[in-house]
Formats: C-alpha cells, sequence, structure tokens
C-alpha cells in the first residue's frame, strides 16, 4: 500500500490520538473513499498518527460536522468552508490548485450565434444552471447583474456538460460553466457573456478542536505533495484527476465568495 501505511492502532499507541477526516459528498461513499484513501494514508505516514475518514451524506452535514468538531479536517467547497467558519470558526490549511491555477472563473455562456449581447438581455429568457445545491452559480449570475426572478425560467440539469448541450441546442438561451468548459467550447458553439473574478476552489479546512502545532503539520503535509513525485501524483490524481496539488491560502481570498453569496443568506 502507498507510503508502507501502517495498521492504526500503531499510530495511536505510539504517536498521537486520531484525526478524522471528512467531505463534502460529491459522489457516492464508495467512491468518495476510493479518492479520499490514499491522501488520508498519506497523511497518517506524514503526521505519525492515523488519519481516517469520516464522510459526510450530504453538504449540510459535512458544514455541521466540520463546524462542530465532529471531525478534525475536511475537504470542502468554498462556500461550505465559509458557512463551517462562521458557523464554528473552521479554518483553512491548504486550497486546490487546477492545471496549475489555484483559483476559477464561472462564466455565464450563450449560444455563438445568439443574439444576447450583455447580462441584460437575459431577461425573460431561459437559463440553465448545473447543481441546485451549487450556490455560487445562481450567487454568480445575481452578481453579475440578473437576479434570478428576471429570469424568464430557470432549471438545474446536472452536469456542465448537460449544460453545454442544452445551450449549443438552443434547449436553453443561456446557462452557466467553470472557466475549464467555458474555454474548451469557446468558438465551437458556445460564447462568453460574463466572467465573474477569480474565486478560490476548494479547500482542506481544520475545526476548531485541531491546535496550531497540529494545523501547521498538517499544511506543510499537504504543501510538501510534490506532482513530479509519481507517489505524490497518485494521491493528488486519486482526490481528482485535474488537481496538481496544493497551496497557501487565506481567509481574505474567500472574501470575494462572501461578497457574491451575502444576498442569499
Amino acid at each position: 500500500m502507498l507510503f508502507g501505511f501502517l495498521s492504526h492502532g500503531s499510530y495511536a499507541a505510539n504517536t498521537g490520538e486520531e484525526l478524522q477526516f471528512g467531505s463534502v459528498a460529491m459522489d457516492i461513499p464508495a467512491v468518495m473513499h476510493k479518492r479520499l484513501t490514499p491522501l488520508t494514508n498519506y497523511l497518517s505516514q506524514e503526521l505519525k498518527r492515523p488519519v481516517t475518514l469520516k464522510l459526510s451524506p450530504d453538504m449540510s452535514a459535512a458544514i455541521d460536522n466540520t463546524a462542530k468538531g465532529k471531525v478534525d479536517l475536511a475537504y470542502l467547497t468554498p462556500v461550505a468552508y465559509l458557512r463551517a467558519h462562521d458557523r464554528g470558526n473552521a479554518r483553512l490549511i491548504v486550497k486546490t490548485v487546477t492545471n496549475g491555477k489555484a483559483s476559477f472563473k464561472l462564466m455565464i455562456v450563450v449560444k455563438e450565434s445568439s443574439q444576447i449581447r450583455t447580462v441584460d438581455q437575459l431577461a425573460g429568457k431561459s437559463f440553465a444552471f448545473g447543481d441546485q445545491k451549487a450556490l455560487l452559480q445562481r450567487a454568480a449570475v445575481v452578481g453579475a447583474g440578473m437576479p434570478l426572478e428576471k429570469l424568464g425560467e430557470h432549471k438545474f440539469i446536472g452536469h456542465y456538460d448537460n449544460i453545454v448541450r442544452a445551450v449549443m441546442n438552443g434547449d436553453f438561451d443561456a446557462g452557466i460553466l467553470k472557466d475549464t468548459m467555458a474555454y474548451k467550447w469557446q468558438g465551437k458553439g458556445i460564447r462568453i457573456l460574463y466572467s465573474t473574478p477569480d474565486l478560490p476552489p476548494y479547500n482542506i479546512a481544520a475545526s476548531k478542536n485541531v491546535d496550531d502545532a497540529t494545523l501547521d503539520q498538517l499544511r506543510k503535509a499537504f504543501l510538501k505533495l510534490n506532482s513530479k513525485n509519481p507517489e505524490h501524483l497518485a494521491v493528488i490524481k486519486a482526490l481528482d484527476k485535474k488537481y496538481d496539488g496544493f497551496a497557501k491560502t487565506s481567509d481574505a481570498e474567500y472574501d470575494v465568495v462572501r461578497k457574491l453569496i451575502k444576498p442569499f443568506n
């Protein structure tokens, strides 16, 4: 197994208490276990204490578990981190890096041949969102100057691939995409109408139960992961194939998200 991972008992007896690692539920539990287990194995090795998974069934539970210290650290969305911080003083450890970038943008897109040229012209038009739980998508549209009630209709149709197809086929007048997907289809049937500022990505956050020394150890362990090291790369890519690693971050970086979601609080 990766990193010569030892049994939990040997760590607990010799070097420290168990740390529980939580996560937002982005997939079924079996898949999330597969994605996160290489990382918990690595952290156990680096910290010389057991790090075990305690997955949450949904977003609200992940926030609650982190805020109340039912887990010691967690893999969270930007909004989930802010909720856990507000409710229980959760602290950031690191943020994720995707394709060399430690930020992303959300983009409103239309069909390339669409007559819609400004955000104002979305009034009365149909709009495709992804996941209903993805508050940031709706916040980005409102932040662009288009209240949801002014849209003709809006629906949640799942994955970004579905949004691309729906807009290109004319099923919806516009939709929202992550920057990587928008750039992929730009000029190939899709036109970018509006882009948010750079937004902070998914992160790893610690609960209030984690002391400063352990927080520092965790941060160093995450930042030590090097994509040029094959064993490290396997850990990173297990979590998400598009990830390159982790980077330092701060609460202030998430202020842009705070501002966007304020109308929804």
